[in-house]
């Protein structure tokens, strides 16, 4: 994971993408057990072309252009890297308050374990509960902090439909 980080955060410092966090199964990996995943799910913060109200990744493919292409993923070192637009104002939150950590000396940002949890309830797939209960189970989360993130971003209805399904409570 070392070079892939080194190529992202090359990126950023060359102002091709604005600040990022590693979401998903990776960035859960970052408070839990590993899982099994093929690829890093890096959330961006794109900049708008000049005139336009559309994000382009141009400049991330043409960054990036002598590296393989995979369908959605870039492939950079050996990991397939599919980079995701900062979409609403949870994922701008998230983005927003990432945690710098490092990874084998390599300084990288993940998002925050509460915001992760709250991300995965928002699209509500089987593995996304499957991974809120690891959350759950790991004692891992900040009861307040993940209460105040469900608040502001409408997401305490999905949480108590959540808990009526699995009979888990936030911790």
């Amino acid at each position: 994971m070392k070079a892939t980080l080194k190529i992202i955060n090359q990126m950023k410092a060359d102002g091709v993408i604005g600040q990022y966090a590693i979401g998903g199964a990776v960035g859960a990996t970052f408070y839990l057990e590993p899982t099994d995943t093929v690829d890093i799910d890096v959330f961006v913060s794109f900049r708008q072309q000049p005139g336009s109200a559309l994000i382009s990744l141009s400049p991330i493919y043409e960054y990036l252009r002598d590296y393989e292409k995979r369908g959605e993923y870039i492939v950079i070192g050996d990991w397939p890297v599919q980079f995701l637009p900062s979409a609403n104002p949870l994922d701008d939150e998230a983005l927003a308050q990432a945690i710098q950590t490092e990874v084998e000396g390599i300084p990288t940002w993940v998002m925050s374990a509460e915001h992760l949890v709250a991300i995965a309830l928002r699209l509500g797939r089987v593995k996304d509960h499957l991974r809120i209960q690891q959350f759950i189970e790991s004692g891992t989360l900040d009861a307040a902090r993940l209460d105040d993130i469900l608040a502001r971003h409408g997401l305490l209805a999905k949480w108590q439909e959540f808990e009526d399904k699995y009979g888990r409570e936030k911790p």
